[in-house]
C-alpha cells in the first residue's frame, strides 16, 4: 500500500462546538487532576479547561474521519495501520467553558519514514471572534504504508528537543489503575477499542488493552503544571512529545522531569515517561511555561 504527498493541503469540514463546563470538569476528572480551576465554578473568576483537553475536541473529528474528511479523497483504507506517533499542542489561551469554537483541519506533512510514512494533520480552533484559541499538529505513523514519492510538509514537523542522558531533576511515580483507560474513555470522551476492549486489542496483535497515549502525555502535563507552573494551568503555552512505547494497565509510569531553561517570555520543560520496564512510553517531551 502506498501514499502520495498529493493531499497534503486537503481540508476537513469544521467542527463546530460549545465547550461546556461539564467537558472541563470531566477532561480533569479522566486524569484524576482536583485542581480547583477545573472544578469549583463558584471562584470569582470560574473555571478553565484542562490544557490537553483539545485533544478531546480534535478528537470528534478523527474518529468520524469519513464525515469531515471524506470529500477530500483521502485514502481512508491507509489510516487502519495508523499509530499515534507525534503530538504539539500551542494554546493562545486557556479554554473555557461557553466558548464556541470552530475547528478547522488541514494535511500538513505527508512524509517518508523507516517504518512506513508520517502523516502530520493540523487543527486550528478559533473562537467566535475568529482568534485562534490552539493549535495542534497530530501526527500518525502509518505503518507499512510507503510514501509514493519524496513527501511534502517538512516545515509542519516540531522539532523536539532533545537532551543528553543524565541525571533528572526530579522523578514521579504514577500508578495505572486497571480502570484508568475506561475512565479517560468515559470522561474524556475518547474511545477506541485498542484500549477498552482486550478482544479487540488482541485482534490486532497487541498483548491486551493499552492506556491512552495522550492520557500517559496529559498525566506528565498534569504533574508538570503542578511542580513548575504553581498548578497553574494558564501558564501552559506548548507542549510537544513522542509516543514510543505502551503503557499497560494496573502498572507504574515514571514522569522523568530532564532538564529545564530560559526562553522568551517564561522556560522550557524536557521530560519523558518510562514504562515499568524503565523504556521510553513518552520520549523528546518538552512543556512550554509562561512566566506569569
Amino acid at each position: 500500500m502506498k501514499i502520495s504527498s498529493k493531499h497534503v493541503g486537503a481540508t476537513c469540514k469544521p467542527l463546530e462546538v460549545n465547550v461546556t463546563a461539564r467537558d472541563c470538569m470531566n477532561y480533569a476528572a479522566s486524569i484524576g487532576d482536583d485542581n480547583p480551576l477545573y472544578l469549583n465554578d463558584a471562584a470569582d473568576s470560574g473555571i478553565v479547561a484542562p490544557p490537553m483537553l483539545a485533544v478531546a475536541l480534535t478528537w470528534r473529528i478523527s474518529e468520524r474521519f469519513l464525515e469531515f474528511w471524506g470529500h477530500a479523497d483521502f485514502p481512508y483504507e491507509a489510516l487502519a495501520r495508523q499509530v499515534h506517533y507525534s503530538e504539539h499542542l500551542r494554546w493562545e489561551r486557556p479554554i473555557r467553558p461557553g466558548d464556541r469554537l470552530r475547528i478547522e483541519g488541514e494535511v500538513a506533512a505527508i512524509l517518508p519514514h523507516r517504518a512506513g510514512t508520517h502523516l502530520i494533520i493540523a487543527y486550528t480552533a478559533y473562537d467566535a471572534k475568529d482568534a485562534a484559541v490552539f493549535v495542534e499538529h497530530i501526527g500518525g505513523l502509518l505503518r507499512g504504508v510507503a510514501c509514493a514519492d519524496d513527501g511534502r510538509g517538512t516545515s509542519h514537523v516540531e522539532a523536539l528537543p532533545q537532551v543528553q542522558e543524565g541525571a533528572a531533576c526530579w522523578r514521579r511515580d504514577l500508578h495505572i489503575s486497571k480502570l484508568a483507560p475506561y475512565v479517560y474513555d468515559g470522561c474524556a470522551n475518547v474511545h477506541f477499542p485498542i484500549h477498552t476492549s482486550p478482544a479487540f486489542a488482541k485482534s490486532v496483535g497487541l498483548p491486551g488493552i493499552i492506556f491512552q497515549g495522550t492520557g500517559t502525555l496529559a498525566l506528565a502535563v498534569r504533574e508538570i503544571t503542578a511542580t513548575e507552573a504553581d498548578n497553574n494551568p494558564c501558564r501552559i503555552g506548548a507542549v510537544g512529545a513522542r509516543f514510543t512505547g505502551m503503557v499497560k494497565p494496573d502498572s507504574n509510569i515514571t514522569v522523568c522531569l530532564l532538564a529545564k531553561e530560559k526562553i522568551d517570555g517564561g522556560h522550557q520543560c524536557r521530560f519523558e515517561v518510562l514504562n515499568p520496564n524503565g523504556k521510553p512510553a513518552v520520549s523528546d517531551g518538552c512543556v512550554e511555561i509562561r512566566d506569569e
